[in-house]
């Protein structure tokens, strides 16, 4: 498929969100996909993401997870100074806003013609963790999780989480892929996220590969781009359900 993009600003309770949209060249409707980024914004990865998850037919929206708290276009390096503002950003910016936002775009998705109004969620690092939350929204039905840092300590906005108490608000079906290398989310805390999510009678797949965190990101020495093709086939794989 031919892949069509552009630009838009989705209304929010804190200020317009820039979000970037993808999808495939034609008049036809196509399921719908929030792709959550990681603290970095929409870098080259992330397009490129967007653009894989697109060409296999869905409109791929991927919103500036900041959008308050940066200027509008801005995309932090993957360095030092980059990884430390993103990661302030993401302990300053309160938990309620960035469930307005997932809000905004799962309305903002349904509500243009070129969607469907089937609606899943995708997200890397903090972006896996934006979209198992989203995915505690009614209208959406499956949620890809990769590597999603906080929920097993409560530790994502303002004053923190509540992630974990609302997982028995999860109604559709969950993919939840985990480096058992990543220093970010130990052994005890999978298994934590594991058994709460079959206290609660979740419907998920669990998946545990050995790879560091972001091994899916095709810039730098944590990239494995065996287990990211094994990765994206089960994103795949899930979407087709929508």
């Amino acid at each position: 498929m031919i892949i069509q993009s552009e630009t838009v600003e989705v209304a929010t309770p804190t200020g317009p969100m820039r979000t970037y949209v993808y999808r495939p060249v034609g008049d036809r409707a196509w399921p719908g996909v929030v792709f959550f980024s990681e603290i970095f914004q929409q870098t080259g990865p992330i397009e490129r993401t967007a653009r894989l998850i697109a060409g296999h037919g869905y409109v791929v929206a991927v919103p500036e997870v900041f959008h308050e708290l940066e200027p509008a276009g801005t995309v932090l390096a993957y360095d030092t100074a980059g990884a430390a503002r993103g990661n302030q950003h993401k302990v300053d910016k309160p938990i309620s806003a960035f469930d307005d936002d997932a809000r905004a775009l799962v309305a903002w998705l349904r509500s243009a013609t070129f969607c469907t109004g089937r609606i899943g969620a995708f997200g890397v690092c903090l972006g896996g963790h934006l979209a198992f939350r989203c995915a505690m929204e009614p209208e959406v039905a499956v949620a890809a999780c990769c590597y999603p840092t906080d929920i097993h300590q409560g530790s994502l906005g303002k004053g923190g989480d509540d992630s974990l108490a609302r997982i028995p608000e999860l109604r559709g079906e969950l993919l939840m892929i985990w480096g058992r290398q990543d220093p970010h989310i130990p052994d005890a805390g999978r298994s934590l996220v594991q058994q709460r999510l079959v206290a609660a009678g979740t419907t998920f797949t669990w998946h545990e590969v050995n790879a560091q965190h972001a091994f899916l990101r095709d810039e730098g020495p944590r990239y494995d781009p065996e287990l990211a093709l094994v990765v994206y086939r089960l994103v795949l794989d899930l979407l087709r359900r929508l």
